[in-house]
């Protein structure tokens, strides 16, 4: 019972960073002008590399990003293999 707690709460962690740095980027998008690439919420995000004097208009949220997705994934396995154990019995 204990890790099906834990792993409850990584997931749900994850999932909390995750979503709330892609509604944080949806909303910054909307007031980026210019963006290489074809997405500008993911340009908004995860940024690019700065040539010279430009400004990069980015939140550069990439790293946190990948910490929540790998969170999530985490307590996914956890949850996943509790499931299995219990349905082994």
């Amino acid at each position: 019972m204990n890790r099906i707690l834990i792993g409850g709460f990584v997931m749900l962690g994850g999932l909390l960073v995750t979503l709330t740095i892609i509604v944080l980027g949806a909303i910054y998008a909307t007031s980026i002008t210019e963006w290489p690439g074809k997405s500008k919420l993911w340009f908004s995000i995860f940024g690019a590399k700065q040539y010279g004097d430009e400004v990069v208009e980015s939140l550069f949220l990439g790293f946190p990003f990948m910490i929540g997705v790998l969170f999530t994934l985490v307590g996914l396995l956890i949850l996943g293999y509790e499931y299995y154990i219990s349905f082994k019995k």
